[in-house]
């Protein structure tokens, strides 16, 4: 079984996120901290985290890239048990069984997104289209030769278009995006 953790190649989710997730945490999508929200109004760093954030379960900070792992039953067991306590104490599940559900699900998701290598980096690219939530997963190969480092890859499988320009040095002035 393979599963989704956090990678953290530089600062920069420190300072695009108002919460970083804590490096080698175990992640989901997360989209669903958005489903109640008013996308089109997000501004800065909850605007950057819809856009391109995975959600760190312990934490619920927030990381641009993960990392395909190796992970046991009872890895998977504690990640959806960590993340249904989450749901309730954080996003409203009106009990732990319903939670339970809907981790299950979350985690499941993330699961069928490792179907690469081990050590594989996963990036995710949101947009709101019709109303939904609209979800594309890049895998990042790095170079076999060189150890892992930010801007090392060669490869990217999957949609590469990104609709806008992210411009890193304004937020963390503090600016708009």
């Amino acid at each position: 079984m393979k599963l989704l953790r956090t990678i953290q190649l530089d600062a920069s989710d420190s300072f695009v996120f108002d919460r970083a997730a804590v490096p080698g945490e175990w992640a989901v999508s997360g989209a669903f901290a958005f489903l109640n929200r008013d996308i089109p109004a997000l501004r800065g760093k909850i605007r950057t985290a819809f856009r391109a954030g995975f959600l760190g379960v312990g934490s619920l900070g927030r990381s641009t890239l993960v990392q395909i792992v190796d992970a046991t039953e009872q890895d998977h067991a504690d990640v959806v048990e960590l993340l249904a306590a989450q749901l309730v104490r954080k996003f409203g599940a009106p009990d732990l069984a319903s939670a339970g559900e809907a981790a299950r699900e979350e985690v499941a998701f993330a699961a069928s997104l490792c179907d690469h290598p081990d050590g594989v980096i996963v990036a995710v690219t949101r947009s709101l289209e019709g109303g939904s939530i609209h979800e594309a997963f890049r895998s990042l190969r790095p170079a076999a030769q060189s150890p892992s480092r930010a801007f090392s890859f060669v490869e990217i499988v999957g949609e590469q278009d990104a609709d806008e320009h992210l411009d890193l040095a304004t937020l963390r002035k503090g600016g708009r995006p």
